[in-house]
This record gives structure tokens, sequence and C-alpha cells, in this order.
């Protein structure tokens, strides 16, 4: 790849930051009053340590257990090309805000270096560069001009900036009365109508609705079609496998991986889901729960009831959820969330049970099993999140987020949407659906 075709490369980029630690108290009249006297000495030593770096030895970072030293970044290293869409992924404080305030220059790094090839536009936190005194339309002006544009350009895409926003009724309302979700999307469509050849963007889309990230995802893929480049920031990994091709997953400050941004979403969910196909809680004070009712297991059944944290396609498969109601009287309402890998939602189901569907639930222990029938799900790793409501009004009793995971697998051989096509399948469900086909002969 040619130099010319690089529109980023981060080379060994490090951040440090230096945190305070707590002061050690003394049991003595005379030590404190040593401590007092020489305090002013000592903190102006403390405040320039703060920004002086120099006694730490970058390269020595992994063996580093300093309680003073923080390390953001250590060691990043990658490159991003020309027109591309690049993922940043990673779980909190992995150091992605701190690389994308580096790229935009907010903060230097303490080693390394980065060459950027283009004009660059960011939009790293909601409502940066707003005023909250002044009217959506003023702001649309102040913030456009503050990233970059003239008042020509934004005179010119005004409409299509608000159009984008769909926040015309609310233009001449000031912004300190608007929600969040009405910032950001205000905040997004100046960002989204500059025309830089690198743009950065970071997390915002999780304060938006889901029809104006649906929005806003289509608008990120029109700028990747022009040839812009973009690095998205985001936890929402439906998003980052349907905008970008190549990802890169940062953990603890350093580059985990770097390759297709399936694989590395993939490998990212799978990170965190050592915790199998079950989990029990033998003490209902350490259970998840609320005033009604106690979560006790969640686990993957087979169709015969047995423990199964691999299933094949062709099977019928259970998710079980135990929990006991500890106050008579109420409706409750188990339901559950599978996602993929992709961090895409599969399917939702609440139980629908007639027995006890609308009808208030003694004390006593339950155990509720919704069953996905054989040939449903598609092969991979499914994450499960298990729910449990009182209605009217509602109420969470417990919410575990992905809690446990499974793995489905195609052992191959009739019976599946598959039949002897060996390709791997597209979607997040595999139906075997009913064919039929009529004939009719040629004349």
């Amino acid at each position: 790849m040619s130099a010319a075709d690089i529109a980023i490369r981060i080379e060994g980029v490090s951040k440090v930051y230096r945190i305070g630690l707590k002061q050690q108290r003394h049991d003595s009249l005379a030590r404190t009053m040593m401590d007092f006297v020489r305090s002013p000495v000592a903190n102006y030593r403390k405040y320039r340590s703060l920004y002086n770096f120099n006694d730490i030895d970058v390269a020595a970072a992994a063996r580093e257990r300093r309680p003073d030293i923080i390390w953001a970044l250590s060691d990043v290293a990658f490159e991003v090309r020309q027109g591309e869409a690049l993922g940043i992924i990673g779980r909190n404080g992995a150091g992605k805000s701190t690389l994308l305030k580096i790229l935009t220059r907010i903060i230097a790094p303490t080693r390394g270096r980065i060459e950027i090839r283009g004009r660059v536009s960011a939009l790293l936190e909601v409502g940066t560069g707003f005023h909250h005194e002044l009217t959506g339309r003023e702001n649309i002006y102040l913030n456009g001009t503050i990233l970059g544009m003239t008042k020509r350009e934004i005179d010119r895409k005004f409409d299509e900036i608000v159009d984008f926003s769909g926040m015309e009724k609310f233009l001449d309302t000031p912004i300190k009365r608007y929600s969040s979700g009405m910032t950001v999307r205000l905040a997004f469509a100046v960002a989204a109508h500059l025309d830089p050849e690198i743009l950065i963007i970071d997390e915002v889309l999780a304060v938006g609705d889901a029809a104006f990230q649906r929005k806003c995802i289509g608008k990120l893929q029109d700028v990747g079609k022009h040839g812009r480049t973009v690095l998205f920031v985001s936890h929402n990994m439906a998003a980052v496998t349907s905008l970008c091709k190549r990802a890169v997953l940062l953990n603890e400050g350093r580059v985990a991986m770097v390759g297709s941004a399936h694989d590395i979403v993939g490998a990212y969910l799978n990170s965190g889901s050592n915790m199998g196909a079950a989990r029990e809680w033998t003490d209902a004070e350490s259970a998840p729960s609320g005033d009604v009712a106690h979560l006790r297991s969640i686990r993957v059944v087979s169709e015969h009831g047995h423990p199964a944290d691999t299933v094949d396609v062709k099977t019928t498969v259970g998710l079980e959820m135990v929990y006991d109601v500890t106050e008579p009287g109420h409706v409750l309402l188990p339901h559950y969330y599978v996602f993929n890998e992709d961090g895409t939602t599969v399917f939702g189901t609440l139980d629908q049970d007639p027995r006890w569907y609308r009808q208030p639930r003694p004390i006593g222990r339950y155990k509720s099993i919704a069953w996905i029938p054989a040939n449903t799900l598609s092969d991979g790793t499914l994450f499960v999140t298990c729910s449990l409501i009182t209605r009217s009004p509602d109420t969470v009793q417990f919410d575990e987020n992905q809690i446990i995971a499974f793995r489905v697998v195609d052992a191959g051989g009739e019976g599946t949407a598959r039949g002897d096509w060996t390709g791997k399948m597209a979607g997040v469900v595999r139906p075997l659906l009913d064919w039929t086909t009529d004939y009719t002969p040629g004349r």
C-alpha cells in the first residue's frame, strides 16, 4: 500500500496520566507541622510532575505497576486507508475516546507519532460547541463555524441540515430547552453536512432514537461512498458491522486485534462470554431481584431438559428461567432477548403461557421455559438477556443483560435450510420454509 493511500497512520502512540495518591497521615504533631511548612514546595513539585513523564520508560509499560501512573494508551499502532470506514471498539476505559482526542489534537500524546492527510471534522461529545442560551438556528451557525464551515457554506446547506435533524419546529427555541436526543440530532446534522476528508465520530448515536440512528448510519454510509474516511467509535455492534468493513479492538489501552469488522465484533463479544450457558444464584441475597421476585437460575436446555452450551440447528432448544415470587398478587411478565455476535437483536420473546397470562401469581418457585423451534437460529454464538417485570405499573424486578451465551452449530445432513448448499447462510435466522414449485411443460 502506497503512502498516498493512507489517510491516518498511528505509530507507537502512548498516553500517560499521573493520578493523585492518598496522603499519608502522621501520628505526631511535630511531623504534621513539618509537612505544613514544606507543603508549598511539595505542592509545586507535585504540579510540575503532572505533566513531566521523563521518569517513565514507555518500552517497559507492561511492567509498570506504579500506583500514580495510568496508561490510557500504550504503543498503539495501525493505519486507516483513504475512503475507509474503520470501527474502533472496546470496553469502557479501553482508550477509545483518548485516541480520538489525540487524533483531533485536543490532547497531545505522551509518546508516538501520528500522520493525518486531509481535513478532519469530529463529533466527540453531544452538543460540543453549542451555547445553551442560543436558539437552534443560531447554534447551527455557531457550531458550523467552529467545525470549519464558512457562513456561505452554512447558508447553502442550512435547509438540508434542518431537514435532516427534523428540528424545524424547535429551530427558534433555545438549546437549553432541548432534550439530549434533540441536541444530538442537531449536532449530528451539522457535522454530517461538512465536507471533510476525515470524519471522526464518538458514540453520539447512542443518544438518538432508533429511527434517527438508522438515518445517521445511512448518512455515514453515503459519506463513505463518496471516498471520505470515517472513524467510528460505538458500543452499538450492529452499527459498527453495518458501517465498517474493518475494525480495531482496544483493550486496556493496547491494540488487541485488527481485522474485518465481523471478526473483531465477534471476538469482542466472545471475550466477555466466559459466563457459559448457565448461571445460578444459591444465595437469594446476592441474586438479581426486586421487591416481588428473585432470579435463581438461567440456562440453555436441550429438548430433553438437559443443560446445553452447544446445540445443532436441527434441534429444539429452550431458554429456562427459575425465579422465586416472594409477594403475592402480581401479574408477571418474564421475557428474553437474544443477540448474535454482531450485537444485532435476533428476537425477543414474552411469556405467553395461557395458565399464567395476565393472572396474578401466588408465592412460590416458578420455572419458565421459552422453546425455540428447530431450524430457527443461524449458526454462531448467541447471547441471552433475561428479564422479568410486574405489570400495572410496569416495574423491573430483574434485567440481566447478555447473562449467558450458547453456540449454534450446523452439523450438516438433511432436514436443514442449508440442504446441500456448502456456502455460508446469510441472516440472523435460518427457517426451514415450505416451498412449492408448479411446472408447465414447454410447447
